[in-house]
């Protein structure tokens, strides 16, 4: 049997055993012994994660010729594998404890499936992915770069981020337009933000919505003290800002409104 790529579900099968087993051997998921592969199609990277014993692998996957060619070919997954869209999943339906995640993620999703990780970052200590290049280096773009954006900010404040190599386009079934790029993320300390999480997450995506525009220019409906009008922090544009910048910025506006409420702690 064999599945064939469709189309609406972005799928794009890896086709090298040798870089299936590269990125299963990126995840450090050593304080964990879950692991959830994310569109495992016809199994590539999860031959290799079942020859892990350390930790228990499950994978969903939305595509039903998918899920039979799985439960054909490795019946060792038995109910480890939910039929179903991760992005709707509840994941504390089926984790009641941390657990990594790993995948070749579909390009068309990717930015989607980070988002998700980020509802459930207190229980997800890692993430090792495949996705669009520009995407990836996107995500791992620190401060000053062009390619810096909300998605960034937003994990840089969670996670530490490592692009670790790209993967041609010519070692997939059917070849996508552009390169693949793998990366890792991994928990940081930090439990919540040193601010308002709610008006954190509000504030990133007016300013980079705007982004050609200073943080003054930008917010200039949210800054009514005379002080911060002329504080030079405002003189940055949202790629210059790094997540403490951010979090500075956040406190300065909630307490000029006098806002001594505590943080909203949901990203």
């Amino acid at each position: 049997m064999i599945v064939r790529a469709k189309k609406n579900l972005g799928q794009h099968f890896l086709k090298d055993k040798d870089i299936a087993h590269r990125i299963v051997e990126s995840l450090q998921a050593d304080k964990v012994n879950k692991v959830l592969e994310i569109g495992p199609g016809m199994g590539v990277l999860t031959q290799f994660l079942l020859q892990n014993k350390s930790y228990e692998t499950t994978v969903v996957e939305i595509d039903r010729e998918s899920v039979e060619y799985i439960n054909q070919h490795f019946p060792e997954l038995k109910e480890r594998v939910i039929s179903d869209d991760f992005l709707r999943l509840n994941l504390h339906d089926y984790f009641t404890e941390p657990f990594a995640i790993i995948g070749n993620f579909p390009y068309n999703i990717s930015s989607q499936i980070f988002f998700k990780v980020l509802e459930y970052r207190n229980q997800i200590p890692e993430v090792v992915g495949m996705l669009q290049k520009e995407v990836a280096e996107r995500l791992a773009a620190p401060p000053g770069s062009k390619t810096y954006g909300i998605l960034s900010v937003f994990l840089q404040a969670y996670y530490n981020i490592e692009y670790l190599f790209t993967v041609d386009q010519d070692q997939f079934i059917p070849p996508p337009k552009v390169k693949g790029g793998v990366i890792r993320i991994t928990r940081n300390q930090k439990e919540h933000l040193n601010c308002d999480e709610k008006l954190f997450k509000s504030i990133v995506k007016m300013a980079f919505n705007q982004r050609r525009k200073t943080m003054r220019n930008s917010l200039k409906t949210m800054i009514t003290s005379e002080e911060l009008k002329v504080n030079p922090i405002f003189d940055k544009r949202p790629e210059q800002m790094g997540v403490a910048e951010f979090e500075l910025i956040v406190r300065m506006i909630g307490e000029q409104s006098g806002n001594n409420e505590q943080p909203e702690q949901s990203v």
